[in-house]
This record gives C-alpha cells, structure tokens and sequence, in this order.
C-alpha cells in the first residue's frame, strides 16, 4: 500500500487554482457556513516555482502541488485509509515536509502522533524522517526510514536556504504514551532525505517555545514552571542564561525576532500589569527602550520579515484593525503598505514569500469575507487573485460586524462587537448574545464569524463582548476577572445585552444567549443571574459544575492546569457552588439548549450530566443534542451543519421568529 498516491482529478473533484473546485448549489443554508475553506494554507516555494494549497477530499485534507506560471496541477498528496495530511512547510526548493494526522472513529478531531514525512514537489524521493514507527518496515513500500523516537515532532524551521536540513522541536511522550509538553524538549537537526538527525540542543524548562536567528541557530526559549510563571532563556557558547540576570524588570516577556545587529532583540513584554509592549533589547548589557506600546490592547498579530527575520510591524486591534510600523523604510513595511492601499477595507496577511521576496501569498479578509488568496509581484507590483477560501460565499450578502463599547455598571471601559443583519432596520432586532471561550487569553476579534454570519442572513443581531478577564486588553484587566466566573464576568456580558437594549438595537423582548466552552458557562450563569433578560440559553461544550473542574478533564490532569485552576477559580468550596449553573437551576427561567460531544476532554461528558442532574430533580424542561464522537467543539462539517439547524429551530421557536 502506498503511503503517497497521486489520483485522478475526476476522483479528487479537483480543478486548477485560481478556477473554483466542487460546487456548493446543493448545500443547505446550514451547510453553506458551516463547510470548511475550499482552500487554506497557500504557500509558494522559495524560489517561486510551484504553489501548494490544503482543500479537503471526501472529508480528509489533501496537499496540492500546482505550477507556479501555468497553474496545472503536477501532484495530489494524500494518504489512504484514515490518515490525512497536516501542517506543512517548504524546506527547500523542492522539498515538501508534513505531517501525518489521523481521523479516529471515536473522536473526529484529528490526531497527531508527531509523524513527519517529506516528499518532492513531483511526488519522487519519498522519506520517513520522524516518528514513532518509523523503524517498522510497511510492506510494498519504497519509503526510506529511520530509526523511532517515542516523541512527536514539530518543525520548527524549514531552514528554506538549506537544501539538507530542517530544524524540528521535538517533545518526548510521558510514561502512558501521551504527549507531555511540561517535559524538557529537544531540537534536533534532521536530513531532509534520509531522516538522520543531530540533537542540537535541550530546553531548561518545560512548555518551550524555541526561537532561531537569520542564520538558523537555536538562540532562545521560552517556557512556564510549575506555577505557570513563564521564564526565557538565551543561548550563548553553547549555554542557556536566564534572562532574569539582565533585570529587564517585565512580564510575559517573549523574544519576537533579532534586529540587524547580533546581540540586540526585538520582544514583547510587561511592565506593571500594563497591555504589552515592544521593547528593543541589548543582550549583553541588559538595555531596553520601548518603541510601541497602546494604551488599550495587546499586539493582536507581529509582522516578520521572511527574507531577515526581522520585526517590521505590529497589528492592534481596538475596535477595527490597525498597524504601527517598527521599521518604515523595511521592504516589507513599504509592500504591507501598498497592500493595504489595493485591498481597502481588508486585513492583509503575508502568508508565504520566495527566498528571495519577489513573489508572495497575500490573504485578505474582513468581517465579510472569510478570505481570499492572491499572489503579489512585488517587482512588477501586480496582484492576482488565485483562490476563494469560500467561494459559495458572497460577501456583498454578508453581515456587517460594528465594533461597540460601553462602561460596566462598576465603571469598567469594556469594547464588543455587534454583527448587524443586511437590509434590516438596526432596530429592535431579535438578539443572540455570544459570549466567547476561555475566559482567560481569549478575546473576541472583528473578523468574519460563521456562525453569527449564518445567525444574521436570518434576521438575528449578535452580540460579542469582551469582558474582563479576556485576553489582549492588559494584564490588569484579564486579573480582574480572576474568581469572578459567574460573578463580575457575567455581570458585563449582562450590562452589554442591556447596553445594545437601551441603544435600540435590540428588542427587550427577544433575546436568547448562545456560548461554546466558557461561553456555554456564561449561557447558563448569565441566564441564572438575569433570568428575566433571556428567553432562551444554548450550552455548547459548556462547564457546568466547577468543583468537578478539579477533578475531571484534561485541565485537571497536568500539574500545571491544576495550578491554573486554583489561581482563575480559587478553592472556597461556598464561592464555587454559588459560581455554578448546576448548583442554581432553581433561579433559571429561560428554556434551555444543552449541546455536546461526547468525547469532549476539556469539558468532559460529566459537566453535561451534572447540570442535567439538577435539572431533573427540579423537574425543569430542557433539549438536548449529544454528539458521540465530537469533542470539544464540533470538528466535523456535517456536525456543525446539524447544530447550527438544531441551534435556528430552538431560536426561532424562542425569539417568535
């Protein structure tokens, strides 16, 4: 059996980028948002003869291999079975690293055991070059192999300019055969054909994240201990040296990228609980000088050169994005420009460049548009659109997403977005609340949200909010959020409901909440603290009880979530009973929706059948949709399509649609 094969197009359903691929006229309106991209992932190689591509065959993902100028397809890599192609990344000009992932019939997300295989452009030359079995012979196979390591691999650089080597950070499997990220890791060094590998280097902490120069060296890392204080390292003859000894006096501190000189970086950083800022950094004497920090928010994204490796520029997004420039006169500064000014109204990614940045993969989207791909000469200054991620999607039809902000009733400046349904007065709309994941590290962004965007070709607001204890609004304000789960937290999701009410956007009357995760927690909490402002509440994956965070999922079962768990949520057995939808079901009057999967490890089964507990013997009516073989949030597209038509049913029924 062959571990790579090239089909035909007929079979595949393929046709040649730009030209749209299978259509999309016999979907439902369910499954026209939730169907995944038709394509992501475009890359160019580095000296700019071929295009690749992900789009998904049959329900599995497969690598398209395109040329460059013509745009004919020359290979279709795929594996048989239940096995799909992953993350990928061009290691030279030829040369095509990937990785394995599997689709498991009792969990739909896939599952990465830390294969990584590489192939040529063209389909030749086929290797093995990590993995557990990577020893085992496969019968009829002329794949080479190499000797197995209990460890799953990740690239950590292509090293495009090498025609040999590539980079790989590679973390060790714990005692029960399961990836442990607090183990110390290593980089090693792997040919890119044979798979022989060199260890570099080891991590001297757990949770690394490893960064190289623009010559390829392992120069920092960065990791959290046991009581999840991050702490970063540079390398230097050879050694790791706490960067604690340069008294560089901030937090959350993380190397960006090197600037033109040797010993000086750029890295993002804290001072005092402020939002993050970018600091340039002597290494050896310890300087550091603040060159862009905003008031309100977090860095949502940093711009680094592919060509130097260096920062150019980075992306804020209080409300609308927006840019501030490290380096004007950087080439890429000047091309982000130029793109900005041909693409109104978008953000704009540089996804991929050629070695030499003559030619690059742009996407660009915005609250409309889930994306489209181009490909940009930088030389002739010519843009040419190559693909739709969504082409089944119009964005001229497309809700419009409005950024909004208000003060909390305890005088917090607190910023959301309203997502408006076209052709309709924004006028006492119906209104489903959405409140986001996490809660902490997580913020909602203005962008194109399936979701919400189906919920609005329906004639239904949405509303986000981040509230404190969301990510990328400052320390403080995440702290704040700190133990106050179904308190302080709620309270804001509910002061922005009644805030979009008194605006006349909303109409009192009806007003449903809908949440996945920590949002399905906030569904039922909010609903329990204001039962008189929501008709109706979803739970999707939803935390229910929090005494049982301690001791079911996959939070509870590392040292350091154990930890974490303690911080965000406390231990007073009172506050968490108080804190909890199960333990209140007797305040609740909204009818309720109870989704979830079945394999769900960050909010296993045993949330949904405590709430469903209390429910019962409170004799209080709810509906419920269990998905067997899903886990936290619904991988599968047909899945999705199910409970975004169970989700409308209820909704209609609630908001007297």
């Amino acid at each position: 059996m062959k571990l790579f094969q090239l089909s035909a197009l007929a079979a595949l359903c393929l046709s040649i980028l730009p030209i749209s691929t299978c259509t999309a006229n016999a979907l439902s309106q369910a499954q026209l948002f939730t169907k995944g991209d038709e394509y992501s992932n475009v890359k160019i190689s580095p000296t700019g003869k071929y295009l690749s591509a992900i789009t998904h065959v049959e329900g599995k993902k497969v690598l398209l291999v395109l040329d460059a100028q013509t745009k004919k397809l020359i290979n279709a890599i795929h594996f048989p079975s239940n096995a799909q192609v992953g993350t990928y990344e061009w290691a030279n000009s030829e040369r095509l690293v990937l990785a394995k992932e599997y689709l498991k019939g009792w969990q739909d997300t896939p599952i990465y055991y830390g294969e990584l295989l590489a192939v040529n452009a063209d389909g030749s030359r086929k290797a093995y070059l990590f993995g557990y079995n990577s020893g085992e012979q496969q019968t009829g196979s002329n794949i080479k192999k190499n000797t197995p390591m209990r460890a799953s691999a990740f690239i950590l650089d292509p090293l495009p300019d090498d025609e040999r080597y590539m980079l790989v950070n590679v973390i060790p499997w714990n005692d029960k055969i399961n990836l442990d990220v607090e183990l110390l890791q290593d980089v090693y060094r792997v040919d890119l054909f044979n798979g022989t590998r060199k260890r570099i280097t080891g991590s001297p902490i757990g949770q690394a994240r490893f960064l190289t120069d623009h010559d390829g060296e392992v120069r920092f890392v960065a990791g959290e201990d046991s009581k999840n204080t991050t702490k970063v390292f540079y390398r230097k003859e050879g050694k790791w040296i706490n960067t604690d000894k340069l008294n560089l006096d901030l937090t959350d501190f993380s190397p960006l990228s090197f600037t033109d000189k040797k010993n000086t970086i750029y890295a993002a950083g804290r001072s005092q609980g402020t939002t993050l800022g970018i600091y340039k950094i002597n290494l050896e004497t310890g300087d550091k000088t603040e060159i862009i920090q905003d008031e309100t928010v977090d860095p949502s994204n940093f711009w680094i050169n592919g060509t130097n490796k260096q920062l150019y520029a980075v992306e804020f997004e209080n409300g609308y994005p927006n840019y501030a420039f490290v380096d004007n006169e950087d080439s890429h500064a000047k091309l982000l420009k130029d793109l900005l000014s041909a693409l109104p109204g978008h953000q704009v990614r540089i996804v991929s460049e050629t070695r030499d940045a003559e030619k690059l993969i742009v996407l660009a989207f915005n609250d409309r548009n889930p994306g489209d791909y181009y490909i940009f000469d930088t030389k002739k200054l010519k843009l040419e659109h190559l693909a739709a991620a969504r082409n089944w999607l119009d964005p001229e039809k497309m809700a419009e997403v409005k950024p909004i902000s208000f003060t909390s009733r305890d005088g917090k400046k607190l910023h959301g977005y309203l997502t408006l349904p076209i052709g309709k007065e924004a006028k006492d709309l119906p209104l489903v609340v959405n409140p986001h994941g996490g809660p902490h590290g997580i913020r909602d962004w203005w962008g194109f949200d399936p979701q919400n965007q189906y919920l609005a070709s329906q004639g239904i607001a949405v509303l986000q909010v981040n509230f404190r204890g969301s990510g990328g609004y400052g320390e403080q304000f995440e702290h704040a959020g700190y133990q106050k789960w179904g308190s302080e937290i709620q309270y804001d999701i509910i002061d922005a409901t009644q805030y979009v009410i008194d605006q006349g956007f909303a109409d009192k009357e009806r007003i449903c909440i809908v949440g996945g995760s920590f949002g399905g927690y906030s569904a039922l909490q909010s609903a329990v603290l204001a039962p008189d402002m929501f008709k109706c509440a979803v739970g999707v994956a939803g935390v229910y009880d929090l005494e049982l965070m301690f001791n079911e999922g996959d939070v509870a079962s590392r040292r350091a979530g154990t930890s974490y768990l303690k911080e965000v949520l406390g231990q007073d057995e009172a506050v968490l009973k108080a804190m909890s939808p199960s333990e209140n079901v007797n305040k609740l009057k909204a009818n309720l929706l109870l989704v979830h999967g079945g394999e769900d490890e960050r909010a296993p089964i045993e949330q949904l059948e405590s709430l469903e507990k209390a429910l019962k013997a409170h004799q209080y009516p709810y509906q419920k949709l269990v998905m067997d073989n899903e886990g936290h949030g619904f991988y599968n597209d047909e899945h999705r399509a199910k409970y975004y038509e169970k989700m409308l049913s209820f909704l209609k029924t609630n908001l007297t649609l």
